[in-house]
């Protein structure tokens, strides 16, 4: 069903690599906004979760967000003018999380760096 593992570096790369491949990324939303969760690892931290393939992220339209649906975000507005929007207001993104909802909560600039290429890690 999903290609996403507890492997949470693996998951992020694959998140890097398919999204400078393909120009796109995927995300969760409904009429009220995109889906917002509470950091697991900063108190008081907002992450937005985003997906590489469109069908890891149809994988969470399930339970609570089962009237929720997937939209594309295309790389160069995810990059001009999310991630600084997400930086300014101290929101992270959550780049390919499994079906456990588990996975890296990335600050946003430094995923701008990984995505130019600067630092991937």
């Amino acid at each position: 069903m999903t290609r996403l593992t507890d492997n949470l570096d693996d998951n992020y790369s694959l998140f890097i690599e398919e999204i400078r491949f393909n120009g796109e990324l995927w995300g969760i939303e409904s009429e009220d906004g995109w889906v917002v969760v509470d950091s697991q690892e900063f108190e008081d931290t907002d992450v937005i979760p985003f997906w590489s393939d469109k069908e890891d992220a149809e994988a969470h339209c399930v339970e609570e967000w089962a009237d929720y649906q997937i939209s594309k975000v295309e790389i160069e507005d995810f990059v001009q003018e999310w991630l600084p929007e997400l930086d300014n207001d101290g929101v992270l993104v959550g780049a390919n999380w499994n079906v456990e909802l588990e996975g890296l909560e990335i600050e946003p600039l430094q995923l701008a760096e990984a995505l130019a290429g600067v630092d991937a890690d």
